[in-house]
């Protein structure tokens, strides 16, 4: 199938696009920049969502559209509001249509668990929208498509819009953890390679057409637990200060407070062990600040293991 991802040189649309290659699909990027994992073996289309005719002439010829584009960092869409809706609503729309005209077989959208929640700022707000016009044109176009529900998705290839990166960045450089919660918080992570399969999956599958996934991990921890859990796997050489402060703009325990659409739980069975996935990201880390010269050695010492 020749599968066009949007977004897919970023954290997870990279992790999917190296699924979809390995299972024989013939795959186009569609991103801001050429992503650092496919090498030549993926041809790139470098453009903006947000112009019209690039996306209209990338999508043509395509039979499944995948979008992972848009603003993903909750935090900076507390700021941006404006930004925020523009990308992760108007660009969403921009694809759609685009596919619509392309008639293309299949439109994945990955969407969020904050649109379970009356939290979430105006990135869960975009995303819920974005939800309600992707069902319209179901709807009205009887387009295929399938809404995939991501939770905490971690892995090595994730940057500083990804909580777990912040943890173990701040771990590795300061010696320290400071978290703004309470410590109360519970997250399911689920790595990004994990989630890559079952995000093929739907368009493998008829029974995910026009249906809303969640996709989660089944690794729940609490986040004093988790620091507690960073730290140990640090030589216990690692501060933790829990500041008790409301972090603004994310749910506690859980994301749902009923509203939208039930979806489909989805688990990868066997799925990377949260331990061998932590050290990957804690070996990726540290050979990033050594790279950019921020602390010294060859490798990951032998105590930063479990």
């Amino acid at each position: 199938m020749k599968v066009l991802v949007f977004g897919g040189a970023g954290f997870l649309g990279s992790y999917v696009v190296d699924e979809l290659v390995d299972r024989g699909h013939d795959v186009t990027i569609f991103d801001l920049v050429k992503s650092p994992y496919v090498g030549k073996r993926v041809p790139t289309v470098i453009g903006d969502i947000m112009d019209v005719g690039a996306v209209k002439s990338a999508v043509a010829g395509h039979q499944i559209v995948y979008n992972f584009a848009g603003l993903a960092d909750l935090n900076d869409s507390v700021d941006k509001p404006v930004e925020t809706v523009a990308l992760n609503v108007i660009g969403n729309l921009n694809i759609l249509e685009a596919s619509r005209q392309a008639d293309i077989d299949h439109f994945v959208y990955a969407s969020s668990v904050y649109v379970f929640s009356h939290r979430g700022a105006f990135y869960g707000a975009s995303k819920k929208s974005s939800e309600l016009i992707v069902e319209q044109y179901g709807e009205q176009y009887n387009m295929d498509y399938t809404i995939v529900r991501y939770g905490s998705v971690y892995g090595e290839r994730a940057d500083s819009k990804n909580r777990i990166y912040r943890i173990l960045r701040e771990a590795l450089l300061d010696r320290k953890i400071t978290l703004q919660g309470d410590g109360s918080e519970e997250r399911e992570y689920v790595h990004g390679r994990d989630a890559a399969k079952l995000s093929v999956d739907v368009i493998e599958d008829e029974k995910y057409r026009k249906q809303n996934v969640m996709l989660t991990g089944i690794e729940r921890f609490r986040y004093s637990d988790l620091l507690s859990y960073v730290k140990e796997m640090l030589n216990n050489e690692v501060e933790i200060e829990i500041l008790k402060e409301v972090y603004r703009g994310h749910y506690v325990l859980s994301p749902y407070s009923f509203s939208p659409t039930i979806g489909v739980k989805l688990v990868n069975n066997p799925s990377i062990d949260f331990g061998q996935g932590m050290l990957e990201c804690v070996d990726h880390i540290f050979r990033e600040l050594q790279e950019q010269g921020l602390i010294e050695g060859n490798s990951v010492p032998p105590e930063y293991s479990e």
